[in-house]
């Protein structure tokens, strides 16, 4: 398969991490897992159907879906005629294009959007990346982010900060700091936190190629021991960290 990365610009940089394009092999069908990243996306399917979901959900070709936030890994099955374009919003980021539901009600699934909503399958094909561009720039409600400070303080500690000192920092509650990342992440702040320590050990773990112990890459990043580290990577992604 192919996977393509595109930057987006300054304006959008606060909100969107990046576009992307992924098209099949032209070959034979591939296994697609994503792992959580605490991220939200939107993407339209201009292929033919992709199944996604671990099997639950074929995507229709022309349709534009929306993809909550993950806890666990995501399988998709890449056909030879697949090709998926999207964008992956930032933490939070889903509120300042959207008015929509609790993002906890879209945990761990892609949900089809409705029309009004959704991106032009003509304009999409014509000319992707700066009809993008210029959905979400018009699109964009508010700059406002209620949680990005919380937010981070967490990825600066990349993950091994405690709620209750977050809570206390932002001068919150633990419920209403809890409330607010359902409302506009999906995830408790806990889960985040942890995704985020999963996200840095795992890039610890790819660059050291092998050549570190598991538990001096444990003990970096917060965890009680090694068994701890291959339990939260095999949560998330389905693997033993020698598979990665």
């Amino acid at each position: 398969m192919e996977y393509k990365i595109i930057r987006v610009s300054k304006e959008l940089e606060p909100f969107i991490s990046f576009f992307w394009e992924l098209r099949g092999s032209q070959s034979k069908a591939e296994l697609e897992r994503v792992y959580p990243d605490g991220c939200s996306g939107i993407l339209i399917n201009i292929g033919s159907k992709c199944m996604t979901d671990n099997g639950s959900l074929s995507m229709d070709s022309g349709k534009t879906y929306v993809v909550g936030a993950m806890n666990s890994f995501k399988d998709s099955i890449i056909e030879t005629d697949t090709h998926l374009l999207g964008a992956c919003l930032k933490p939070a980021a889903f509120s300042n294009f959207y008015c929509y539901d609790p993002q906890s009600a879209l945990s761990n699934n892609t949900v089809e959007f409705e029309k009004s909503k959704s991106f032009d399958i003509d304009r999409v094909i014509a000319d992707p990346f700066n009809y993008f561009e210029c959905f979400f720039t018009d699109r964009m409600k508010s700059s406002y982010n209620p949680l990005q400070p919380v937010i981070n303080d967490i990825d600066a500690a990349k993950g091994y900060m405690g709620i209750h000192e977050l809570s206390q920092k932002h001068c919150t509650t633990v419920r209403q700091l809890e409330r607010n990342f359902k409302n506009y992440i999906g995830l408790s702040p806990k889960e985040y936190s942890n995704i985020i320590r999963f996200q840095n050990a795992l890039n610890i773990i790819r660059k050291s190629d092998h050549n570190r112990s598991l538990s001096d890459i444990a003990f970096e990043c917060g965890y009680y021991d090694h068994a701890h580290l291959t339990n939260e990577i095999k949560r998330y992604t389905g693997f033993s960290p020698s598979l990665l």
